[in-house]
């Protein structure tokens, strides 16, 4: 079972159940199948799936407040399964961390291409993000996070600190920083760069990683 293409389907019509779970493992899908909820947490306690098809009513709560549960320990996309039209319920289930909703009954060429659709934009996402043990670089938003907080980086920092962590293991000169970061030539002079290495090594405390500084100035970002 490969979880970058994993879907968790959490639907307590047992034949509903089937029908889906065959028409996503032909779209070339794995698929975990949860009746209750219980059965859903049992799934997630082991996997981490990339979309969850959730079903509003089941027999032993709601996927609205499940959602709001298990919304700060997955990042699936999370797709409501619902009979239900109303707007408020809609408004609602987004509300908990739900990402779409597709409504019953539905065609099953239309649940397969909204898993796709999910499946794309998660890789895309993913691909703008590197992680390093604790540390998680967000090259879009140019932000960079540790154990989950916000480093509060500069735009030079952060600049400097994707650029060793793009290379990890390979040491890059002071120059080839400040040409990169500054974008004009160094002129034997990128004092910037050592005063910024500095202060990012001081916010790479307890990520497991680190900046070490070799005898010729050059910066090497690797494993502590």
């Amino acid at each position: 079972m490969h979880e970058h293409n994993l879907v968790l389907l959490v639907e307590d019509n047992i034949e509903l159940n089937e029908i889906n779970r065959r028409a996503l493992e032909l779209s070339g899908y794995d698929v975990l199948t949860a009746p209750t909820l219980a059965k859903a947490r049992e799934h997630l306690s082991r996997h981490s799936p990339q979309v969850i098809l959730l079903d509003v009513k089941l027999p032993d709560g709601d996927g609205i407040g499940f959602c709001r549960e298990i919304r700060e320990e997955t990042d699936a996309h999370i797709l409501f399964l619902t009979s239900s039209i109303e707007h408020q319920d809609k408004i609602e289930g987004l509300n908990t961390g739900g990402d779409d909703y597709i409504t019953k009954p539905y065609k099953l060429e239309e649940l397969t291409a909204r898993v796709a659709a999910a499946m794309r934009r998660r890789g895309m996402a993913k691909s703008a993000k590197i992680t390093r043990g604790l540390l998680m670089l967000d090259t879009v938003a140019d932000r960079a996070y540790l154990n989950g907080g916000d480093m509060l980086l500069t735009q030079k920092e952060f600049a400097l600190l994707s650029t060793l962590v793009q290379n990890e293991g390979k040491v890059l000169s002071k120059e080839y920083l400040y040409e990169t970061v500054w974008k004009q030539p160094a002129n034997d002079d990128a004092r910037p760069v050592k005063t910024h290495i500095s202060n990012i090594r001081k916010k790479l405390t307890g990520c497991g990683y680190t900046i070490t500084v070799s005898r010729n100035e050059g910066y090497c970002f690797e494993n502590e």
